[in-house]
């Protein structure tokens, strides 16, 4: 095996989307013979953490240091972390974060190897010792793909896939019950996250209430998820007839709902990546201004919808035209006719 006995760092803290995109990366990583282990913010910490992906995961709580004001201490806890890492002795580290908040974790990580990209931002490309071919360098090629780009400049074949998802405890399983006591178990369930964090990666919220008025409610569970925040568009959106989990599960709750839902509509989230990482529910994927081909959810069954303005995708937070025109596509009628010829 090419890299038995190999002590691989994976540094990738966060967002919760990429966090899944690199966990094929990390089953190549550990199929090929290494020893993993893996630095990640809280973002994606339930998502790496008991999953076979990895042997060690190593929490860097980043999003605590932001709301702790007491430097001092946030910077002793920073030393803890390195000196428990650079214990290890590890062979290689690969950032596939590449910006600065992942700069100083490689350069203090103590790896032999440490391998970074050329698309590093922020100054990140110091922090390694090699540096591989661009990441990201167009719109075509899927993340999973360009993460394994690390794998091949290590010599792996990255013709396979590999999803593994994080154990569950009965806790979680017996959560989810409770909360979807009330859906039809004779009826397939169709989950909806209509929410997502740029702006201009929604959808128009009008067009989630078309939509709405036209699915088969008979047919279906109707659920809809997101956060506590994300409670008042799915209330405009439902009129509270439906389901509405927003706010009322963890990370883990939520991929289990996921792993009873048979068909997903959602946008491009964290919630799409992780119903993919699911492996159950087919997913129907509305992208605005970012690729969908870079983003989609891989696999059969599986189904993205993007306009076609020749602006899209411009993968900006904010519109370069300020007019957001890319909301209005795809229509509601045209995520219909995907839905009614699934089958499941």
């Amino acid at each position: 095996m090419i890299l038995k006995d190999k002590k691989i760092l994976l540094i990738r803290l966060s967002a919760l989307g990429d966090v899944v995109f690199n966990i094929p990366l990390a089953n190549l990583l550990k199929k090929n013979g290494a020893t993993l282990y893996w630095l990640v913010s809280e973002k994606g910490f339930d998502i790496v953490n008991k999953n076979p992906c990895v042997d060690r995961v190593i929490l860097a709580p980043v999003e605590k240091w932001k709301k702790n004001k007491n430097k001092i201490k946030n910077f002793f806890e920073y030393l803890k972390i390195i000196k428990e890492i650079r214990a290890q002795k590890f062979d290689i580290a690969l950032d596939t974060q590449l910006i600065l908040k992942s700069l100083i974790w490689t350069i203090f990580c103590g790896a032999k190897r440490r391998i970074v990209s050329k698309s590093a931002r922020e100054g990140a490309i110091l922090g390694g010792n090699e540096v591989i071919e661009p990441l990201f360098n167009d719109y075509k090629t899927h993340a999973v793909y360009n993460y394994f780009k690390f794998a091949k400049y290590l010599g792996l074949d990255c013709s396979t896939i590999i999803k593994t998802k994080p154990e569950l405890s009965n806790e979680t399983k017996n959560n989810v019950d409770k909360l979807l006591a009330p859906l039809d178990k004779s009826k397939p369930t169709l989950t909806i996250a209509p929410a997502t964090t740029w702006t201009n990666k929604h959808w128009r919220k009008d067009y989630w209430v078309d939509l709405m008025s036209k699915i088969d409610k008979n047919k279906y569970n109707i659920v809809f998820v997101g956060t506590k925040k994300d409670s008042s568009l799915i209330s405009y959106i439902t009129k509270d007839k439906f389901l509405n989990l927003a706010g009322k599960t963890n990370l883990l709750e939520l991929l289990e709902v996921f792993n009873r839902s048979n068909v997903v509509i959602s946008l491009d989230s964290g919630s799409t990546h992780l119903a993919w990482l699911a492996d159950k529910p087919k997913i129907i994927s509305i992208f605005t201004c970012t690729p969908k081909e870079r983003y989609n959810p891989i696999g059969e069954g599986h189904f993205a919808l993007q306009g076609s303005l020749p602006c899209q995708p411009c993968h900006r937070k904010k519109c370069p035209n300020r007019t957001n025109e890319c909301i209005n596509y795809p229509k509601p009628n045209e995520v219909l006719e995907v839905l009614k010829n699934l089958s499941f």
